[in-house]
C-alpha cells in the first residue's frame, strides 16, 4: 500500500527525533508529504481558591513559552524535511489528551500513516499510566509505524 501523507507527532525528545528522521526518509522514498504535529498540554490551572496567589503574568509567560517551544520543535523537524527535499507542513494544538489530538490530526490532515516514537514506559509506570503510543495504536483508523 503506498502512503501519500504521513503525520509525525513530535515532542522534541531524542527518540521523537529518530521518528522524524525515519519519517522523512520514508517520505522521500515514497514521494509522500509530511505533517509534523506537536501537542501542547493544558496547564493545570485549576487553582480555585489559590488564584489570588498566581500572578497572571506567570500564566501568560508559561503559555508563550509553550508556544515558542512548539514552534522550535516543529521548525527543527521542517528543516530536516526541507534538507531531504520532502514537502512538509506543521500543526500544533493544545489538548489534554495527546493521543486523541494525534488521532484527530491524522483525520484532519488526511494522513494515511502515523509515524511516531515509542516512549515505552516499562514496569508499574507503564501499567498505571499507559502509553500515548499504545493509545494511538488502539484508537487510530490508519496504520501507525512505531519507531524505537
Amino acid at each position: 500500500m503506498p502512503y501519500h501523507h504521513l503525520l509525525v507527532p513530535t515532542d522534541g525528545s531524542e527518540l521523537s527525533g529518530k521518528a522524524v528522521q525515519q519519517a522523512v526518509a520514508l517520505s522521500h522514498s515514497l514521494g509522500a508529504s509530511v505533517t509534523f504535529f506537536h501537542v501542547q498540554s493544558n496547564f493545570p490551572i485549576s487553582l480555585v481558591g489559590v488564584g489570588e496567589l498566581v500572578d497572571p503574568n506567570t500564566v501568560t509567560a508559561l503559555v508563550q513559552a509553550a508556544r515558542d517551544s512548539a514552534e522550535q520543535i516543529l521548525a527543527a523537524a521542517a528543516a530536516i524535511a526541507k534538507a531531504a527535499g520532502v514537502v512538509s507542513d506543521q500543526d500544533s494544538v493544545v489538548h489534554s489528551m495527546p493521543y486523541a489530538a494525534i488521532v484527530e490530526a491524522a483525520g484532519r490532515h488526511g494522513a494515511d500513516l502515523i509515524v511516531m516514537a515509542s516512549h515505552g514506559r516499562r514496569g508499574l509506570e507503564g501499567v498505571l499510566l499507559g502509553s500515548e503510543t499504545h493509545k494511538v495504536l488502539t484508537h487510530s483508523s490508519c496504520p501507525v509505524l512505531v519507531v524505537r
